[in-house]
């Protein structure tokens, strides 16, 4: 199983094994504000491989790239005038910006599947300083089997993938709760890949325009979590319930009830007073809990397609569509 370090108790032992375990190749679990990661040498092809088959993840799928920050970044990849503004006013945050890749870069194409584009992110906090440490930038998608419920938790990573890695860097909850923001420009618009961490009306108003959506699914992966099928438990997801099966387990928001919540193999409210960062906080944990119970079904009651919400319910859509 792997070596789990306590990073408040020890920081600076947390640094220098996680420093090691990166410099000898392999992926370690990381903790950022948005969700725990699996974390190897963006430039050290060997490393990325292991991401790739720890996950089971399909390696047409992109992974990000962390930073140190905007400095080390702009040794990678190219910044337009937008996204220059956007890191500058959201980095360190959990915004993600698919930028062009220099020429030369050291980044492996296996993380970038490839394409001659980069998603790139500086997380805040201890993940910052051991990519500083480190040297290079790491390469981390969420720690978690691919398609499954993203961790939140050392302790969701170490269930799913502690027998396979050898290090968990553990600081507690992530606070955010769900994947970051992922955003790219092109021809001058800015176009949202995934809702995320960063509310979309935060980015809009510093760039002074709106964000384009795509009003049907893409015919190709530009960056991490659009696949049909994500973010999915064991059990069967219905979103959008006002009454309950019986034996399904409720996940709800909000103050009000839930005709025939009773009957619950589990009642779950994400936010009982209706604040959707709280609900954020709290939705890949509950998703966890409520599949643990045994129901076939989990239900959620509706959450508002706002702010926070947009993030929420894009994880929920994914964690309901067909799965092959």
């Amino acid at each position: 199983m792997a070596r789990i370090i306590d990073i408040k108790a020890d920081r600076q032992t947390a640094l220098e094994a996680g420093c090691a375990a990166l410099a000898e190749g392999f992926a370690i679990a990381i903790p950022t504000e948005t969700v725990y990661g699996l974390a190897a040498d963006a430039t050290n092809p060997a490393a990325i491989t292991r991401i790739y088959e720890t996950k089971g993840r399909p390696r047409f799928n992109p992974l990000i790239c962390h930073m140190a920050d905007l400095a080390m970044a702009e040794t990678y990849a190219e910044f337009d005038p937008i996204s220059r503004a956007l890191a500058e006013t959201f980095w360190p945050g959990p915004l993600t910006l698919v930028l062009p890749l220099k020429s030369g870069t050291a980044i492996h194409a296996l993380a970038t599947a490839g394409l001659d584009s980069v998603g790139i992110r500086i997380p805040k906090g201890f993940t910052g300083d051991l990519i500083r440490a480190f040297g290079r930038p790491l390469a981390a998608p969420s720690a978690n089997t691919s398609g499954k419920v993203s961790a939140t938790s050392a302790a969701h990573v170490e269930v799913d993938l502690g027998a396979k890695i050898p290090l968990i860097l553990d600081a507690g909850a992530s606070a955010v709760g769900v994947e970051s923001t992922i955003v790219k420009v092109e021809n001058g618009e800015l176009r949202l890949l995934r809702p995320g961490g960063l509310p979309v009306k935060e980015i809009e108003r510093v760039v002074g325009k709106h964000l384009l959506r795509s009003k049907k699914a893409a015919a190709a992966i530009e960056a991490p979590g659009m696949l049909a099928s994500h973010y999915a438990p064991g059990a069967a997801v219905r979103l959008e319930a006002t009454a309950l099966e019986p034996g399904e387990a409720l996940i709800a928001f909000g103050p009000d009830g839930v005709a025939g919540a009773e009957q619950a193999a589990m009642v779950l409210n994400l936010s009982p007073r209706g604040d959707l960062s709280e609900a954020a906080a709290n939705l890949f944990d509950y998703m966890k809990k409520a599949d643990a119970s045994g129901a076939a079904t989990i239900a959620f009651s509706p959450i508002p397609d706002e702010g926070l919400g947009e993030a929420i319910n894009d994880r929920l859509r994914r964690a309901a569509a067909p799965r092959e």
